[in-house]
């Protein structure tokens, strides 16, 4: 008989025990610093590159987020990959294309090799964050564990902006923005590839046993209108606290706070953000993720809604960015068991890539469309227009779970009395 643990080292631990707690591991540690290094030490780096570059703060801020544009546009065609292959090659390669693009952004001149290196940043953050790390969890983790294990990836994840931008400006401080680039790449290098490389072998998708198996294709999401429903409540809300993200610093200085304290309250949020998914990964235990989630997302609504009317105050700035904060955070455990709940575990990563290029798409546009609407308007439109995004999005989540409801006689209409469902057809949630 084989012992578990060599059995889990060679990959061929029972998924049904949920046994691969080592893939977690790798996982929550290299997304860590895939967002720490591709995303959050941008922040960091912008002040001291520009003045170097000699360009303006719009013009670099535009390749942050071209590398968010491309990163949407892999979205579907990683997710493929990934249903077909799994993870261990794609997030490999992720990691050596982070590794040659950090070092290249570190000998930057132009503008246009900039945003040439931020192309190669977008096509790595693609192969390299949570949606391929989540591939590999569905694909090797008991479903009934997966919850826990995701919930490990991004709690760690969650940390990411709390380490990388004060690691950065130390790095920067001590060393210039270019050499602290240099040190950040070798850190993707020496960390990320290696763990990628030995750590994720043998998490390919298993391969349905049933002799008369037909993949379902992953394109039966685009005729199920609750997908549709889903699609535009998280564009809504990726749109909103991407808004609020680059935008509420400086609204909180338009309400009388200093900059220090409009800093330190909107950094919260990060914090916030890891409580949040702990009380949605607990909540979902006992409710429908649908309706968690809805409510959630709505109560983030209610509180961006409160700011113009309490924020003048510290504590009802708190009392306010408390609440929107503990939704900060729900997308990344949502969002993967809303699809998983509803579709079932084939073709999972091209779906959650269906999903994941407006969703993206929404987050980098947004705060450009809004920076617009404020020279128009002021600010209190914009922060009001974000809670009655949030409010929508909760709606529709929350419609989704009725229509799945009423779907489900006319379900069980269709099927054919002859036919018993296998196993793994049970598992899946049928189409609405």
């Amino acid at each position: 008989m084989n012992h578990p643990a060599a059995a889990i080292a060679s990959g061929t631990g029972d998924r049904r025990n949920g046994q691969r707690r080592d893939v977690v591991a790798v996982l929550a540690i290299t997304t860590t610093i895939g967002y720490g290094v591709l995303y959050y030490a941008f922040s960091a780096l912008l002040a001291p590159m520009t003045r170097d570059l000699r360009i303006s703060t719009t013009t670099a801020t535009g390749a942050l987020t071209t590398a968010v544009l491309v990163s949407a546009a892999m979205a579907i065609p990683v997710g493929r990959w990934l249903d077909a292959r799994g993870g261990h090659g794609v997030m490999t390669a992720g990691s050596l294309v982070a590794t040659v693009a950090v070092l290249a952004w570190s000998q930057i001149r132009t503008p246009a090799q900039l945003y040439a290196v931020f192309v190669a940043i977008g096509a790595a953050s693609a192969m390299v964050l949570y949606q391929p790390a989540f591939a590999i969890i569905v694909a090797v983790t008991a479903p009934a564990k997966r919850g826990n294990a995701l919930l490990g990836i991004t709690l760690v994840a969650g940390f990411a902006s709390s380490i990388f931008i004060p690691l950065t400006g130390q790095l920067i401080h001590a060393y210039g923005w270019r050499n602290a680039l240099v040190v950040l790449a070798a850190v993707v290098a020496l960390i990320t590839v290696p763990l990628h490389a030995v750590g994720l072998r043998h998490t390919r998708p298993a391969t349905p046993t049933g002799t008369h198996h037909v993949p379902r294709s992953p394109a039966r999401v685009l005729r199920d209108a609750g997908f549709w429903l889903i699609a535009c409540a998280f564009i809504l809300h990726s749109a909103a606290l991407a808004v609020m993200v680059v935008h509420l610093v400086t609204y909180l200085t338009q309400l009388g706070h200093s900059p220090t304290v409009a800093a330190t309250l909107t950094g919260l949020l990060g914090l916030l953000s890891v409580t949040g998914r702990i009380i949605t990964t607990v909540a979902k235990r006992l409710l429908p993720i649908t309706l968690v989630a809805a409510g959630i997302i709505t109560l983030q609504g209610v509180a961006i809604a409160l700011l113009p009317f309490i924020g003048s105050t510290v504590t009802g700035a708190a009392i306010s960015l408390i609440l929107f904060g503990l939704g900060f955070g729900v997308a990344s455990i949502a969002t993967p068991a809303i699809l998983l709940d509803r579709y079932g575990d084939e073709g999972y990563a091209t779906i959650a890539g269906i999903l994941g290029t407006p969703t993206t798409i929404s987050r980098a546009t947004a705060p450009l469309a809004a920076a617009a609407l404020t020279a128009i308007t002021g600010y209190r439109p914009l922060i009001l227009g974000a809670a009655a995004a949030c409010i929508t999005a909760g709606l529709f989540l929350a419609l989704t779970r009725r229509r799945d409801h009423a779907a489900q006689p006319h379900h069980a209409a269709r099927t054919h009395p002859d036919k018993q469902a296998s196993p793994s057809s049970r598992a899946r949630t049928p189409e609405a």
